[in-house]
C-alpha cells in the first residue's frame, strides 16, 4: 500500500486545514486508516482513526486533545481518507502521518503502510 499526504501548510491559531491521504495498491474499503502526529525529538502520537464495521458502517476514534475539533473521513472511490482540522492551535503544530492497516488502534506499531508526513505549522 502506498500512501500520499498533501494539504499541510501554515495557518493562524483558529483556522483550519485538510488534510488528504491517498491510498494505492490495495482494496482501500476494509483497511483501517489512521492519523498520527510527531513533533522532532518526540513519539509520534495518535491523533484519529477509522475502521470499517461492515456494510457501509465505519467508526472513529479520536486523540482527547483534537475532539471535537478534527474529523475523520474517508472516500472509498478515491481511496482517499480526509483529516479536517478546525480551530487549530498552537500545539497543534507537528508532521501528520497518514498510516494504513488491518487493524484500527491508537498504537503507531499496530499500522503496516505510512506516508511520508506533511508539515502543519500553527502560528499564535
Amino acid at each position: 500500500v502506498q500512501l500520499v499526504e498533501s494539504g499541510g501548510g501554515l495557518v493562524q491559531a483558529g483556522g483550519s486545514l485538510r488534510l488528504s491521504c491517498a491510498a494505492s495498491g490495495r482494496t482501500f474499503t476494509n483497511l483501517a486508516m489512521g492519523w498520527f502526529r510527531q513533533l522532532r525529538g518526540k513519539e509520534r502520537e495518535f491523533v484519529a482513526t477509522t475502521k470499517w464495521g461492515g456494510g457501509n458502517t465505519y467508526y472513529a476514534d479520536y486523540a482527547d486533545s483534537v475532539k471535537g475539533r478534527f474529523a475523520i473521513s474517508r472516500d472509498n472511490a478515491d481511496n482517499t481518507v480526509y483529516l479536517q482540522m478546525n480551530n487549530l492551535k498552537s500545539e497543534d503544530t507537528a508532521v501528520y502521518y497518514c498510516a494504513a492497516g488491518a487493524r484500527s488502534s491508537v498504537i503507531f506499531a499496530e499500522y503496516d503502510y505510512w506516508g511520508q508526513g506533511t508539515q502543519v505549522t500553527v502560528s499564535s
